[in-house]
Formats: structure tokens, C-alpha cells, sequence
């Protein structure tokens, strides 16, 4: 934790120069590091108390390239306050059971380029958290009370080493964006129908087989799947002629393009594909 962790290590730092006399170096120069250590630990500390301090007028923490490597304990005293905690770009292998849950009003968490390898249950209690970033991390799978986050509406989980689709996100009805590329998921499920994303990001995964399910996502307009395992026989025609894709993208899999193009269903795709398309222009 950064408010007691660094002025130990400034601590045990000048302890150890004390005891080591380098040859060559004056003391007094020893001295004064261990006093530039001491200074700016405290700088930390003040640094640290400064962002607490401002969140607690706007809401908003943000302390990201700061080599964190605990979940700061200070932010408990804004568990009624914070709407949004990006603490991207750290350390952090946990996330603190007896605070994580308490952050009642808040809307936004992120944690990416972090070292998370598990998340806990209690996470789940953010009952008004709408977006959850956790890109690049070391996660294997989701809680099993994850489909508590009722309000959450984009999940971005790039970058971690999930090896299947998590069965809790059909329970979010409110989610439009997951991104999950970038896993070591291998194939996709019967679940998958009943998820209720508009866009739904596989990029760059191991998927060789794909449920015709995915045809039935009610709210599903954008498959990405993209550098995947995919032999175009387990590309569901589905997907082309019943569904409410209308952008698949599917480049750098087993087969050619142009192949996508012969199959039945493909001009009805491309009906969907075009009024978007124009719809956006």
C-alpha cells in the first residue's frame, strides 16, 4: 500500500546504506539520500491524500502509472461518494473483499494493465455500476454472482486468459458491449442465445465452433470474429439469413472471404448491413 510501503522501503533502504559504507562515497552523501527517500515518501503520502481529497468533491478517483500494488485502503472512506475509479496501468493482483462491495453509487471501474488473477464475490454488489474494465489482466473466470451487476452495460475483459464464454453474462439484461478478445476461449456455447449485447467483440481468440444460437441474440448487431479458429462449414448460415447482425466481421480465419459471399444468405446480410450503413452516414 503506497501511504506505508514506501516510506518502509525509504526506511529499510537508508538502514541498509548505513550498514554498507560504500567505499568512495562520502556519508554525508549517504545521509542525504536516505533524506531524499524520507521526502519522497512523504510527497507520495501528500500526492496520495490530495487525490482523496479531490474525490470526495468530485467523485472521481484517478491514480493510474503509479506502480500500485494494493488497492488503495484510503478509498474506504469514499464508499459513499465515488461514481467512477480508474486505477489502470498498476500492479494490483486483488481487489479487497471488505471494501470492493461498498461502493454503493458507483458507475464506472477500471482496472486495466493490472495483475489481477481473481475477482471477488463481493464485487458484485455494485448495484449501479454500468461499466467494468478490466483489459489485460490475468483472469480465468468470473464470479459466479456476476450476473448480479444488474446495471451494467459495457464489460471489456481483452487481454485476460478466460477459456470459455462466461454463462453469467446472458444474465445481464441491460448489457450492450462485451469485449472478450484476445482470450483462449475455444468454442461458444447454446448459452450464447440468450445473451442481450448489441455488440459482441471475439477477436482474436481459439474459437473453432460456434453455436447457431448466436443467431437468436435478440439485441446482437455486431460479431466481431476476427483471427479465430473458424472453418467457414461451422459458420452457422444463420447468422446471414435470420438474425439481427448486420456488421460480421470475420477476416483471418480458415477460409477465404469471397467464400462468405457464395453462401445462402449472404444478400439478405448484406440488406441488413446496407440501411445501417446509411442509417449512420
Amino acid at each position: 500500500m503506497m501511504s506505508q510501503g514506501v516510506p518502509a522501503r525509504a526506511e529499510a533502504l537508508g538502514a541498509r546504506l548505513r550498514r554498507a559504507r560504500v567505499p568512495g562515497v562520502p556519508w554525508r552523501s549517504l545521509l542525504c539520500t536516505e533524506r531524499e527517500l524520507s521526502r519522497g515518501a512523504r510527497m507520495g503520502n501528500s500526492a496520495l491524500r490530495a487525490h482523496v481529497e479531490t474525490a470526495q468533491k468530485t467523485g472521481v478517483f484517478q491514480l493510474k502509472d503509479r506502480g500500485l500494488t494494493e488497492f488503495p485502503s484510503e478509498l474506504q472512506k469514499l464508499t459513499s461518494n465515488l461514481r467512477t475509479i480508474d486505477l489502470s496501468n498498476n500492479k494490483i493482483d486483488s481487489l479487497p473483499p471488505l471494501i470492493i462491495g461498498k461502493f454503493t453509487l458507483l458507475k464506472s471501474l477500471s482496472l486495466n494493465n493490472n495483475k489481477l488473477t481473481v475477482l471477488p464475490d463481493e464485487l458484485c454488489n455494485l448495484k449501479k455500476l454500468e461499466t467494468l474494465s478490466l483489459n489485460n489482466n490475468h483472469l480465468r473466470e468470473l464470479p459466479s454472482t456476476f450476473g448480479q451487476l444488474s446495471a451494467l452495460k459495457t464489460l471489456s475483459l481483452s487481454g485476460n486468459q478466460l477459456g470459455a464464454l462466461p454463462p453469467q453474462l446472458c444474465c445481464l439484461r441491460h448489457l450492450d458491449v462485451v469485449d472478450l478478445s484476445k482470450n483462449q476461449i475455444r468454442s461458444i456455447p447454446d448459452t450464447v442465445g440468450e445473451l442481450q449485447a448489441i455488440e459482441l467483440n471475439l477477436n482474436q481468440n481459439q474459437i473453432s465452433q460456434l453455436s447457431v444460437k448466436i443467431s437468436c441474440c435478440p439485441r446482437l448487431k455486431v460479431l466481431r470474429l476476427e483471427e479465430n479458429c473458424l472453418e467457414l462449414s461451422m459458420l452457422p448460415q444463420s447468422i446471414l439469413s435470420d438474425s439481427q447482425i448486420c456488421l460480421l466481421a470475420v477476416e483471418g480465419n480458415l477460409f477465404e472471404i469471397k467464400k462468405l459471399r457464395e453462401l445462402e444468405g449472404y444478400d439478405k446480410y448484406m440488406e441488413r448491413f446496407t440501411a445501417t450503413k446509411k442509417k449512420f452516414a
